[in-house]
């Protein structure tokens, strides 16, 4: 059984102005853990890209009618053979199947996040909690094309 090689949660106010901070974060997290374990600048940054999509959709659209100081917690996690990213969010649930990928060549607003996410990932998961709140997983493999 593979276990956690390292771990690190972040708390944040739903705020865009907080996306460097965030970024800054998993920045550290990368140059401290990943390069270690064979991880590639260009995953790193589709990784990074992820996160800050992730985090800028629950900022944007589950919060958008919450308070701002309501939290959004991050939490990373380093597996042998994996990155696993949790993004937690206090607002209403929705399904991401529902949304319609736009046709090639083709203009539509909003519901691009999704599919750059599922790009950017071997894995995407979004789903409730038993706390009431909304998990967005993100997982990528270490090895290219591994899942």
């Amino acid at each position: 059984m593979l276990t956690i090689v390292q771990q690190d949660h972040l708390t944040v106010k739903s705020d865009l102005k907080l996306l460097n901070q965030v970024q800054q974060w998993f920045e550290k997290f990368c140059l401290q853990y990943l390069t270690q374990y064979g991880w590639s600048e260009s995953q790193l940054y589709r990784l990074n890209l992820a996160l800050a999509e992730g985090f800028t959709n629950a900022v944007r659209h589950a919060h958008r009618s919450l308070p701002p100081d309501i939290t959004i917690d991050i939490e990373v996690s380093l597996w042998i053979d994996r990155l696993e990213m949790r993004i937690w969010d206090y607002g209403k649930p929705f399904n991401p199947d529902a949304i319609i990928e736009p046709e090639p060549g083709t203009l539509q607003v909003g519901g691009y996040g999704w599919f750059l996410l599922r790009r950017l990932a071997d894995h995407v998961v979004y789903e409730r909690d038993a706390d009431n709140r909304n998990c967005l997983l993100i997982v990528k493999y270490c090895l290219e094309g591994q899942h």
